[in-house]
């Protein structure tokens, strides 16, 4: 899977840095709540290319299987793949990053990543990619996601619409212990962490997706199926729509 990463801006770093010394733990945790971050350290990135970077959102389940239908879609459609999921975990695991404790949190408790930091991974990845047609995967996930998206990059790209892999929750369950069991590395992939994670897409990431169908930007895939039955109704999705 090819996944592109670049690192926040080194005005970020800083910031988190003042941030976290000025405010106990307990309020650092919701340091991209406040209007401070998003007006001095968050600085939108302006795209240079005249044309508009066309984006399909790639949401599902927790196992619903986005990651292995996306690598399907670079080989067979020359999309750029940026996981948000990805990004964060690459960003945690980053040394030197003053905010990878908090990010690990949010993801082990099963929460959602404030919006400022998902935004500045994908702008970030998609400027340095030089590229223009791009899967976001797992993202936008709630409404803060949505509005802080149409905040920052709504305006510098074209959305084509909404891949919806719908998958049944036994199934994307199993999916993800099979998965930790195999060794991925993810610290959310056992029983614990999957259960707030459903709960939490359950919540929070089915009235986005019910938002997109009711503005007709939706394009629903039965993920339940083995990976290459399903592939063959994405490769009919995305044939139909032009690519």
């Amino acid at each position: 899977m090819w996944r592109a990463f670049a690192r926040v801006p080194r005005a970020l770093e800083c910031g988190l840095v003042t941030l976290t010394q000025q405010f106990p733990h307990s309020k650092a945790r919701n340091f991209c709540r406040t209007s401070y971050l998003s007006k001095h350290i968050l600085q939108p990135i302006i795209m240079t290319s005249s044309v508009k970077p066309k984006v399909v959102f790639v949401l599902g389940g927790p196992g619903a299987g986005k990651g292995t239908q996306c690598s399907k879609i670079v080989n067979r459609f020359l999309f750029t793949h940026l996981s948000a999921g990805d990004l964060l975990r690459e960003e945690r695991s980053r040394e030197g990053s003053e905010f990878g404790s908090l990010i690990e949190d949010y993801i082990r408790n099963g929460k959602i990543v404030p919006v400022e930091i998902t935004c500045s991974l994908l702008e970030n990845a998609m400027k340095s990619s030089g590229k223009s047609l791009f899967l976001i995967d797992g993202f936008p996930r709630n409404q803060d996601n949505l509005d802080g998206w149409n905040r920052q990059m709504s305006d510098k790209v074209d959305l084509q619409f909404v891949l919806f892999f719908d998958c049944d929750e036994e199934v994307c369950v199993k999916r993800c212990l099979i998965r930790g069991q195999g060794g991925s590395g993810r610290s959310d992939d056992n029983l614990e962490s999957l259960k707030k994670r459903i709960q939490t897409y359950n919540n929070d990431s089915m009235p986005i997706i019910k938002y997109f169908d009711d503005a007709g930007q939706v394009k629903r895939i039965d993920a339940s199926p083995d990976a290459d039955q399903v592939f063959r109704e994405v490769e009919r999705t995305f044939m139909t729509s032009g690519f």
